[in-house]
């Protein structure tokens, strides 16, 4: 069953019945999820994407290694250098392409509890985390 099948406004609910289905509904949720995340700070208005307001400041890229070593690194590796591919957040910009300050954001704010990310709105301010972003756009492949 794909997506389709999924999403197609049929009036009869389609229970997935194999590991294939619930892999499909796994990444529909999770993409549906991202997409409900874009509110608020995230995004200030639905057709304006964030923009990163320190992108390029190289004493900003040093501050954002440090703040990702400290709260990240556990997870996804020292200076970002995680060879699990879904942790691996130097393939971001391949993965998300032009959504991928989006996706961050969104999955920096609100986490992602179901894969065992936390949200970390609570912990870092919007600033540090654009800071982080910062840093890891240096280190995509």
């Amino acid at each position: 069953m794909g997506l389709g099948a999924l999403c197609s406004g049929a009036t009869e609910i389609h229970k997935p019945t194999n590991a294939k289905d619930m892999k499909t509904l796994s990444k529909f949720a999770a993409a549906l999820a991202v997409s409900l995340c874009l509110t608020g700070a995230a995004m200030a208005d639905a057709e304006t994407p964030p923009v990163n307001p320190f992108s390029g400041d190289e004493k900003i890229v040093s501050e954002g290694r440090t703040l990702f070593n400290v709260h990240c690194s556990h997870c996804h590796g020292p200076n970002a250098a995680q060879g699990e591919r879904p942790r691996d957040l130097r393939r971001l910009t391949l993965r998300y392409r032009e959504n991928v300050t989006q996706v961050f954001l969104a999955t920096a704010i609100n986490g992602r509890p179901d894969k065992g990310m936390p949200p970390w709105r609570e912990i870092l301010e919007e600033e540090a985390l654009w800071k982080v972003f910062t840093f890891l756009e240096t280190v995509q492949k």
